[in-house]
């Protein structure tokens, strides 16, 4: 598999399909990946969770296609099925509304319109596509509704498309339009705190959390956005920072470290070199570093009864002493006291409005897996409730007393 294709979901292009059953967004996935990776089926309700497709998808590059449920489902399971359809709205850079121009008139209706405004909500560039046009064109008054909303648009036939194995060229070429400037050119990760030419030590330890083989996520973005940028890095257990660091002619021009390690790594990079960790390094690039760093603070807040949650965006196997399941929660609880309340939310099962606000402070993972639009629609849910957020990093770098210090690269 090349880098291309293994490219993670965070910086990949989101592109959800929504609609009505049977309207043929399957169908429209299929023909656009020149592949039947979603199962077609006259039958309503065929799509019941989300469905994932990561490929290359030129001349966008990587993307993920997401195929959701039909959003006039009915019945009990199909308010399930609507409830997941709706968090897709959270994390799409992109938002296809496939209709069926065979409906004539009622083609654009209060579904339609509310997925729009869904999109609209969240600043998402939205594309209508008429499907079934080798059926029957688009309806006048239906393509004049579409009109004023100020939508792009684009007519296809699946069906036609998918035999001819075309990939629905009028599809990708009206995506290549809308995708946000930034997908292009995403912001540094770290490159920019660092002089062209300069290096940086990246403090990488490697225990049971880190995949056999490979480093985790967070480091392997770090290195390649200082090696895009022609920077260069050091990179180094803990165990071999300091020899590391004798070794250099020049100190580097920053240190970085796995949250973890945070305390032990203070201790030996000197005050005059700075340094943060590769959590507080996305706070920044995902979402909010202020925010996080407010958040971080409110620690000193918490009371025994307090109720926190611990929020992952990955739904990775915890180990005997993972962050987040095991170390985070013995930290708190060290300072705060063992009856503080801790409950935990994985992957995709982030907390509603309400759900969130019988919680006093969120503690957030990195969120290296999943894309900025996705985090910062958790801040935005986070801040709706009146609940502090933070993530792992800034609220390490608080628990051990260095948090202005971690924050000062930053112009804190």
């Amino acid at each position: 598999m090349t880098a291309t294709f293994s490219a993670p979901k965070s910086v990949r292009l989101q592109i959800g399909v929504f609609g009505r059953r049977n309207v043929g967004k399957s169908s429209t996935l299929n023909a656009l990946t020149r592949q039947d990776f979603a199962i077609v089926s006259d039958v309503p309700g065929t799509t019941t969770d989300p469905i994932e497709k990561a490929m290359e998808l030129a001349p966008l590059g990587p993307v993920l296609l997401i195929d959701s449920a039909g959003v006039d489902d009915e019945g009990a399971l199909g308010a399930e099925r609507v409830a997941k359809t709706e968090r897709v709205f959270d994390r799409v850079d992109v938002g296809l509304i496939v209709v069926d121009s065979t409906l004539g008139a009622s083609a654009w209706g209060p579904f339609e319109e509310k997925i729009a405004d869904e999109l609209a909500r969240r600043a998402v560039p939205a594309l209508v596509v008429w499907n079934k046009v080798d059926l029957a064109a688009p309806d006048a008054s239906a393509v004049e509704a579409v009109r004023e909303r100020g939508l792009a648009t684009v007519e296809t036939s699946a069906v036609r498309d998918g035999s001819g194995k075309s990939g629905s060229p009028k599809i990708r070429e009206a995506l290549t339009r809308l995708a946000p400037e930034d997908f292009f050119a995403p912001p540094p990760l770290v490159a920019d705190l660092i002089p062209k030419g300069e290096f940086a030590v990246l403090v990488a330890p490697i225990d049971a959390a880190a995949p056999k083989g490979r480093l985790i996520l967070p480091q392997v973005q770090t290195i390649r956005d200082l090696l895009d940028a022609e920077r260069g890095c050091v990179v180094v257990q803990p165990e071999l920072l300091t020899a590391a660091l004798d070794r250099m002619k020049t100190p580097p021009a920053l240190v970085v470290v796995d949250s973890q390690a945070f305390g032990t790594v203070a201790k030996i990079v000197p005050r005059s070199i700075p340094l943060t960790s590769f959590s507080i390094l996305f706070a920044r690039r995902q979402g909010d570093l202020r925010t996080a760093v407010d958040g971080a603070r409110r620690i000193a807040e918490l009371a025994p009864d307090s109720r926190v949650l611990i929020a992952e965006a990955c739904s990775h196997h915890a180990t005997d002493d993972d962050v987040g399941t095991v170390k985070l929660p013995r930290w708190l609880r060290a300072r705060v006291g063992e009856t503080l309340r801790i409950e935990r939310a994985q992957g995709r099962d982030f907390p509603t409005v309400e759900e969130l606000r019988r919680f006093d402070l969120i503690l957030h993972c990195g969120a290296c897996s999943i894309n900025r639009r996705e985090t910062t629609a958790r801040l935005a849910r986070a801040a709706e409730a009146g609940v502090p957020i933070t993530n792992y990093g800034t609220a390490i770098a608080f628990l051990n007393g260095i948090l202005e210090r971690a924050v000062e690269p930053f112009g804190f």
